[in-house]
């Protein structure tokens, strides 16, 4: 058995799987999944997981160097993506570039990704797309 945080064996063959600068994204429960990209559905119901339960546990596995999410998100979850990305960058010690788009060309941009993670969180535009760095 593992011995890291990420148990669920699809996020971890997913993390294992990416090369520099693919990229994932976390979505709500909403976020509409582009045909032909691959979803891991965790989403059991509102609210859980939570989209920082998520990305908590993919910060154990996970390196990234950037980090896109929509202008749309309010301030609270703008501030929370940034807090959560401010901590990645601080365990890791690599920098993470973050850029923002709106929610329409955020959503044009996740049909590229390797796959989609749905959440069960509720609130608006909690999506994030990372982008995978490595680990030397």
């Amino acid at each position: 058995m593992k011995r890291t945080a990420l148990l669920n064996r699809h996020l971890s063959s997913l993390v294992a799987s990416l090369g520099h600068l693919d990229e994932i994204v976390v979505a709500d429960a909403g976020l509409p999944v582009p045909g032909g990209v691959k979803v891991i559905d965790l989403a059991v119901t509102a609210g859980v997981p939570s989209f920082r339960e998520l990305l908590t546990a993919l910060k154990s596995e996970l390196v990234i160097e950037g980090a896109v999410w929509a202008e749309e998100a309010s301030a609270e979850l703008t501030s929370l993506m940034q807090h959560e990305v401010a901590s990645w960058a601080e365990e890791t010690g690599k920098a993470i570039t973050v850029s923002r788009l709106t929610h329409e060309a955020f959503k044009h941009r996740t049909q590229t990704a390797r796959a989609v993670i749905r959440t069960g969180e509720v609130t608006p535009y909690a999506n994030i797309i990372l982008i995978s760095g490595v680990a030397f």
